[in-house]
């Protein structure tokens, strides 16, 4: 099979309405609740936002446009064990590191650097585990994703501090305007592809 090819133009023929990037901007939309569905269990969000940056690779390479639908199918043929899996290592990470963050915040001694330490340790967390989502389909499995995309976030410091630019600006977006964090994941996986492809994944 040849080598993918970029396929949106970013052009308007004369007399069109709309153009390319009105359409990727009502795939983002559309995206971004689909997958905000899918993550509702919790222990479904690495899958969940995999499959997003997945059919946003597909859209950049082929052209196939990022529907509802498309999405809901490439979440069912998913291998549900492993991502289940990897869905529950986060969550569990998420409840200790919110148990943690409550003790900090308690005023026990040694707080305020045990916070920092938390927050810094929280943030590479992150980072890593949202450039894993986006290579997950890539490398074939969540264990190989995680040590790739270890090695991309200490390799490719700018790209991952756009990815943990990009968290920051959707958790801002979703406390000031709380109905928005329903759309936010759209937006993120568009950062978390991008940047994988900027770094050359």
């Amino acid at each position: 099979m040849s080598a993918p090819t970029d396929t949106a133009s970013g052009r308007r023929e004369p007399g069109e309405l709309f153009g390319p990037r009105f359409e990727l901007f009502a795939d983002v939309l559309a995206l971004g609740l689909a997958t905000s569905v899918a993550c509702l269990p919790l222990v479904t969000v690495p899958a969940a936002l995999a499959t997003a940056c997945t059919l946003l690779r597909r859209r950049q390479w082929y052209g196939e446009p990022c529907t509802a639908g498309r999405y809901f199918a490439a979440l069912r043929a998913r291998r549900w064990r492993a991502d289940l899996a990897a869905g529950s290592l986060l969550l569990a990470l998420g409840v200790l590191f919110a148990a943690d963050a409550a003790l900090a915040a308690a005023g026990l001694p040694g707080a305020v650097p045990f916070a920092l330490f938390l927050a810094a340790v929280g943030a590479v967390l992150a980072v890593i585990a949202l450039r894993a989502c986006a290579q997950e389909q890539e490398v074939g499995h969540w264990r190989a994703a995680l040590r790739t995309a270890a090695l991309c976030s200490v390799r490719d410091l700018p790209g991952s501090l756009l990815v943990l630019l990009a968290l920051a600006t959707a958790a801002v977006c979703a406390w000031v305007l709380p109905p928005l964090l329903f759309l936010v994941p759209g937006p993120l996986a568009v950062a978390l592809t991008a940047v994988e492809r900027r770094s050359g994944g």
